[in-house]
């Protein structure tokens, strides 16, 4: 998300889509960058999104960093979040298997998982807002379609996109913010992807009917432009998928001496459901955070929600352990249950 000066007060909140949030002291305030996807538009999602600035230093003290900021960031918000909703952590050692075991076989799940997922089409509802007190001074909507066309293609058809108020609150979104809610918010953890990664275990935890293994992650360096999540994963016992994420996109980038713009990402947590009895997919992310700008603070509150996942038609296969999967209609369990919506 991006600061414009030209309205609102840029000391505002302004809330924007996934984690990924700009403030760029970039006179105007008018229509975003990117701008709201006309209602009908398809996107390709071969499409590249935005490129986000180089930054060295974050590179290199990411290493050293990552550690204390994932304790600090996780000792506040997950000793509050949603108590109700889980049990204790008990920091006991795994029984008959190590955690090391589990990584291996959730990251295998998780790899057939995202080649599920692609095969699936869905509805993604996106509901950003920034907040002044309880005024909301800013929104942005969304609800578009993820759907393939007769070339077996994926696309993204927007059914539903009203004007963006965002600048009225002084912040604009820009493309890297769409990205977040497509990889960051649904975050996947395959075994292609677990060397990249730090991944502490800490305990075991009851989420709702679920027994779980909870793991804390964080990339081992920033590598280039690419970006990461860090944070905690929750992973079923029983199915050995993770069911639920809390964490956020990095790495954040500050305003320098040279005056790039700022990138900073709010703590969301996303939720899973099992659909066809199988995949634990995403269903509803929600994040509500203050963003501490150099110009001020901003208080964000988001909302994604992945609904109505059917199995593509097309003469695709789809294996998971090791067997393949025969079409059938969606069905959904409602563990772990997501808050109030």
């Amino acid at each position: 998300m991006q600061l414009s000066l030209g309205i609102g007060n840029p000391n505002k909140w302004i809330e924007q889509p996934p984690r990924c949030v700009s403030n760029s002291l970039s006179g105007g305030g008018g229509a975003q960058p990117g701008g709201v996807r006309p209602v009908g538009h398809y996107f390709d999602f071969a499409t590249p999104y935005f490129d986000f600035a180089t930054v060295n230093l974050m590179k290199t003290l990411f290493p050293v960093l990552s550690a204390l900021f994932l304790s600090a960031m996780l000792l506040g918000p997950l000793a509050t979040r949603s108590a109700a909703q889980e049990g204790p952590l008990d920091k006991a050692q795994p029984k008959g298997t190590t955690s090391d075991e589990i990584i291996q076989r959730f990251a295998s799940k998780e790899k057939e998982f995202k080649v599920a997922r692609d095969l699936y089409t869905y509805r993604q509802s996106v509901k950003m807002q920034v907040l002044d007190g309880n005024t909301v001074t800013g929104e942005y909507q969304q609800v578009a379609d993820v759907i393939f066309d007769d070339q077996g293609k994926r696309l993204e058809y927007v059914v539903f996109a009203p004007q963006s108020t965002l600048d009225q609150a002084g912040l604009m979104m820009d493309q890297g913010d769409f990205e977040d809610i497509q990889h960051r918010m649904p975050f996947v953890l395959t075994s292609d992807e677990i060397g990249e990664y730090n991944i502490l275990y800490v305990g075991q935890q009851e989420e709702d009917e679920l027994h779980t293994y909870v793991f804390d992650i964080a990339p081992k360096e920033i590598v280039g432009k690419k970006r990461y999540f860090q944070g905690r994963i929750w992973v079923d016992d029983h199915d050995f998928q993770i069911v639920k994420t809390y964490g956020k996109s990095v790495p954040d980038i500050n305003r320098g001496k040279r005056g790039k713009d700022e990138h900073l990402y709010p703590n969301f947590t996303t939720w899973r459901q099992q659909i066809d009895d199988k995949y634990w997919f995403p269903t509803y992310t929600k994040a509500d955070d203050e963003l501490h700008f150099t110009t001020g603070d901003i208080h964000i509150r988001e909302i994604v929600k992945y609904e109505n996942y059917k199995k593509f038609g097309a003469n695709v296969k789809i294996t998971y352990e090791g067997k393949d999967v025969q079409k059938g209609d969606q069905q959904g369990s409602t563990v772990p249950a997501a808050p109030q919506k």
